[in-house]
């Protein structure tokens, strides 16, 4: 079984990208973020001549998620639930679907903006509340993969340069401990379980700069396993080719492979 994640920066525009990824890729299950689109504008006729279920939860301009599976696609549900708040209701930043036997977890997590901001602030409510809605609905013995654009880079190795972001968002001791108890919880980075001593493996790179050529990355998205799934991995790679030619997002796929 093949997955993968990638935030696309807006499906209407990158859609001919995602449909060739498919095409190539040969992924069972793919989460998309930031597909920027309603519901109604999902394109979900196209995914589906190319073999895919999907589900979508969207708000329109900004955010987005969905799951495109052909192993199947059961029990869908987004947010957090009642019992669970969310400092960003109806963003649409989290969506899972039970594929394959395993339960899925789209997510689009806050970018936070500044540190010391209300933004930052809430960007930190978000990932505790996503730790508690798991833990409450879940078991680490469960078939569960959290995957998506966590805009946390784990460690300093997942950066360009470490000096250069110091202050700033996206590796700040707060956020990575929030991810590091997702970890404590039972998840883990199926990426560094192929890759545990490897540097400068980035998944995204900004448009500005020549970034990209000059390989200026960071590595902010993550596939994020529970041990019955994670004990199934064999094979990761981060999507170079996607991130290149005319109008790619600013972000690669994620691919993972997991064992019969």
């Amino acid at each position: 079984m093949r997955i993968a994640t990638w935030n696309v920066n807006s499906l209407k525009a990158r859609l001919p990208r995602v449909e060739e990824f498919l095409g190539y890729a040969e992924v069972d299950v793919l989460c998309l973020q930031e597909t920027k689109l309603a519901d109604t504008a999902f394109p979900a006729l196209t995914f589906s001549a190319l073999g895919y279920d999907s589900v979508h939860y969207g708000q329109g301009q900004w955010n987005g998620v969905a799951i495109l599976s052909r192993v199947g696609i059961e029990d869908p549900s987004h947010g957090f639930g009642d019992a669970h708040v969310d400092p960003y209701e109806g963003d649409a930043r989290i969506l899972a679907a039970t594929c394959g036997g395993i339960r899925v977890v789209s997510v689009y997590v806050p970018n936070g903006r500044e540190v010391g901001t209300e933004f930052y602030d809430r960007k930190l409510h978000w990932l505790g509340s996503m730790h508690d809605w798991i833990d409450a609905t879940h078991k680490p013995t469960d078939p569960l993969v959290v995957m998506g654009d966590f805009n946390v880079a784990p460690e300093d190795r997942d950066v360009w340069d470490p000096k250069k972001f110091i202050g700033s968002t996206h590796v700040t001791e707060a956020e990575r401990k929030a991810v590091a108890r997702l970890e404590e919880w039972g998840l883990e980075d199926a990426f560094r379980r192929v890759y545990p001593d490897s540097d400068r493996l980035f998944s995204y790179w900004d448009y500005r700069a020549g970034d990209f050529h000059q390989h200026r990355g960071m590595r902010i998205d993550l596939v994020l396993a529970s041990p019955p799934v994670a004990e199934r991995v064999t094979w990761a790679v981060v999507d170079r080719n996607a991130r290149k030619g005319t109008g790619p997002s600013d972000h690669a796929p994620v691919i993972i492979d997991l064992r019969d």
